[in-house]
Order: C-alpha cells, then sequence, then structure tokens
C-alpha cells in the first residue's frame, strides 16, 4: 500500500537538501566574485562589467565590497563617456529581466521534472494513486447524472453495431492446430481492453516492467474486479470461461418477469437493475443466442490473463494455456473480429445496465473506437492488429465425398 506520510518525509528531506545545496552556491559565487574584485579591479573593461554587474546580489554589503565596487565603476567612468555608461546599465537591467521571466517559465513548465527529482519512483506511485482517485472521483459524479432512456440506448447499440458491420475484415482463414498463430490470436482477444488501457498487443507482457506501471496494473485489478492473488485471478477467469454472461443472458432470456430472479435479500437497488437488464435480454432474444455473449467473457477473460501473467501470479506458460481454451470458445461461437467486438457491446451494455451506470452511452463509444482502430488502424499509428491476424475458419466437420 502507498505510504503517503513515507513520501512527505522523502519530499521534505529532499526539498532541504535542495535549500540548502542552493545557499551553498550562492554563497560560493558570492566569495568568488568578491575575491576576483578584490585583487583585480584595475583591470576591469567594458567586456567585463556586464557580467560582474549582472552577478547575483549579496543581501547585505560590507565596507570592502562597497570600496571595491566604488573602484569598478569609477574605473569604468574613465573607460567610457556617460552616455555610454548609461545604455551598459540599461542593457543589465533588460539582461536581468530576461534572465527572470527564463527563470519563471522554467519554473513553471519544469514542476514535473522536479517533482520527479524529489519523489524519484514514489512519484510514478504517486501519479497512480492520484489517478485512481480521480476515477473514483468521477464515478461519483456519474451517479449523480441522469441515467439515458433505455429505448436511446437501444438505439444508439444498434447504431454502433450497424457501423462496425460495415468495417473492411480479411475473410477467416484456416489456422493450424496449434502454434504461434493461436497465440497471437490469444492475445489479440484482449484487444479492446488492451487499447483502452493503451497496453501493447505484441506479446504476451502488457507493458514494461515499472514499478509504476506495476502498480497502475494492479489498481486497476483490485478495483475493478476485486482480485488479489493467483486464486482470485483463475476463479475469476474460470467463472468467465465456463458460464459469464453466457449463463446469465440464458438465464434473463428464460425468464417469464423479473421477479422470477429476484430473491428476498436484493435491496431496491438490486431490483431494478435486475428490471433493466431482464427488460434488454427479452428485447434481443429472439435476435442474439447466449453464444453470442462470448465476445464479451473472452475478451475480458484473455486480459485477466495477460494483467496475471505480467504481475507474476500466473506463468506465461499457463497463461497461454488459459488463452488457448478461451480462442476455442470465442471460434466455436463467433465467426469474424466484428462479431467479436459486436458481442463485446452488447455484453458492455447489459452490464452498464445491470450497475444503473449514467456513461453507458461514452462507454459504448469508446469501445466502437477500440474496434475500429483494430481493424482498420491510422496511418503511422500501431493500429490494425485484428486487420493483421486474420480471425480463424471453422473446420469442417464429417466426410467428403
Amino acid at each position: 500500500m502507498l505510504d503517503i506520510d513515507a513520501i512527505r518525509k522523502r519530499a521534505l528531506a529532499a526539498s532541504t537538501n535542495a535549500t540548502e545545496a542552493l545557499q551553498e552556491s550562492q554563497e560560493k559565487n558570492a566569495r568568488l566574485l568578491e575575491h576576483a574584485a578584490q585583487d583585480t579591479p584595475e583591470t576591469a573593461t567594458a567586456c567585463d562589467a556586464p557580467d560582474a554587474m549582472a552577478a547575483p546580489s549579496i543581501p547585505q554589503e560590507t565596507g570592502q565590497d562597497a570600496a571595491s565596487t566604488q573602484s569598478q565603476v569609477e574605473i569604468l567612468g574613465q573607460v567610457l563617456d556617460a552616455d555610454s555608461l548609461a545604455q551598459m546599465m540599461a542593457n543589465t537591467e533588460q539582461m536581468q529581466k530576461m534572465v527572470q521571466d527564463a527563470v519563471a517559465q522554467a519554473t513553471a513548465s519544469g514542476l514535473e521534472d522536479m517533482m520527479g527529482h524529489l519523489f524519484g519512483e514514489d512519484m510514478g506511485v504517486l501519479a497512480a494513486a492520484m489517478e485512481t482517485l480521480a476515477m473514483e472521483d468521477g464515478e461519483e459524479d456519474e451517479e449523480d447524472q441522469e441515467p439515458e432512456s433505455e429505448q436511446m440506448l437501444y438505439n444508439l447499440l444498434e447504431e454502433t453495431m450497424a457501423r462496425l458491420e460495415a468495417l473492411p475484415e480479411p475473410a477467416p482463414v484456416p489456422y493450424p492446430k496449434e502454434g504461434p498463430p493461436w497465440e497471437q490470436f490469444g492475445i489479440l482477444l484482449s484487444g479492446i481492453v488492451s487499447c483502452l488501457n493503451g497496453h501493447s498487443l505484441d506479446r504476451m507482457d502488457v507493458e514494461e516492467h515499472v514499478p509504476v506501471l506495476e502498480q497502475q496494473v494492479v489498481s486497476i485489478v483490485r478495483r475493478s474486479w476485486g482480485i488479489d492473488g493467483r486464486k482470485d485471478l483463475l476463479d475469476m477467469i474460470r467463472y468467465l470461461a465456463q458460464e459469464g454472461y453466457i449463463l446469465r443472458y440464458q438465464l434473463y432470456a428464460g425468464a417469464a418477469s423479473p421477479e422470477e430472479l429476484m430473491d428476498e435479500d436484493m435491496d431496491e437497488a438490486d431490483r431494478e437493475s435486475t428490471c433493466r437488464a431482464w427488460r434488454f435480454v427479452q428485447q434481443y432474444k429472439a435476435q442474439y443466442h447466449p453464444g453470442f455473449l462470448a465476445g464479451w467473457d473472452v475478451g475480458r477473460a484473455a486480459m485477466l490473463a495477460r494483467w496475471g501473467c505480467y504481475l507474476g501470479w500466473i506463468t506465461e506458460s499457463e497463461a497461454i494455456g488459459i488463452l488457448w481454451e478461451l480462442s476455442g470458445k470465442a471460434a466455436e461461437h463467433l465467426h469474424s473480429w466484428r462479431e467479436f467486438a459486436q458481442s463485446y457491446l452488447f455484453g458492455g451494455l447489459m452490464w452498464k445496465l445491470l450497475r444503473g451506470d449514467s456513461s453507458a452511452a461514452s462507454y459504448l463509444g469508446y469501445i466502437a473506437d477500440a474496434a475500429t482502430d483494430l481493424l482498420t488502424g491510422q496511418p503511422g499509428s500501431d493500429g490494425g492488429q485484428w486487420r493483421n491476424c486474420p480471425w480463424p475458419a471453422q473446420r469442417k466437420i464429417g466426410f467428403t465425398l
């Protein structure tokens, strides 16, 4: 857990050390200037004068310092006329102002770098913690918003799914029984969540192994999933692979009324959520069978497997085995990346309705944007990973004559 008190102590110590170093540097510069003025006042020239006059000021001038300064001024007066000396001093004042403005600008723009030097790795951890707090605050704000009407969300879902259906996609291709194509396909099943989180899709690890990034992934898994280790992770993956929203959709589709899905311990909010999800399933049960939810279940399970491997909760070979099983399920129920993305949209909206989340419309937009980037890519970007890895063609079963 993040120790804020320890970080504050480190920051205070770093700030104190920086202040002492700055004071020491100023005193050293002042001594050097004083020594130079005492040793060579008669050698000052018009070229040396601006440097001496622009030197950092000393809080209180001693008698010897005043005499040295007066000597330099008299020498300058002998070398330069009154107008030239006045112009020189004006130029010096302008230079001082320029230096002050530059320092102010550097201070403002370099605050993040300065904080990084003060806190070190803790700065990244603190940033991750602050991001978590900001997200939690945003969730509280969303609860206060007026939820969109269910019919409006249905219309938006259908429009978005039609837009995805129109995207170009390579035809499915036969895959070997095992090997690298399946491993890459399994990783790409986590594509939507990976895109939303800025994760890599060219290897098993979602990010480089940096403490700050590892802390962010741990925060996501714990906060969003309630997973705190290997057992929780494997239990959740097993649930998504064997039951998940496929089973939930099937139960809601078979219920004659939402009351059949309720129990006595449900509070009013849970009852309302059940009613919303039941109405959603009744709206679409004739159009989409339970297996259509495979993309929603498999996509999230694949992401959990990669997160667990990245955090060291499962080995890479275990993650590869999990992704292999998930790949078979996805290829069995779905027929293209477009259908996979539509499944993710469909399951995502059902999830949002169960939560009573007012951000459902924007969430559908995020999913659609991620899927579009995975299918089409953008010039100069890293998108198009789905396009570059066609969906596996289903194997023919039976005899051919």
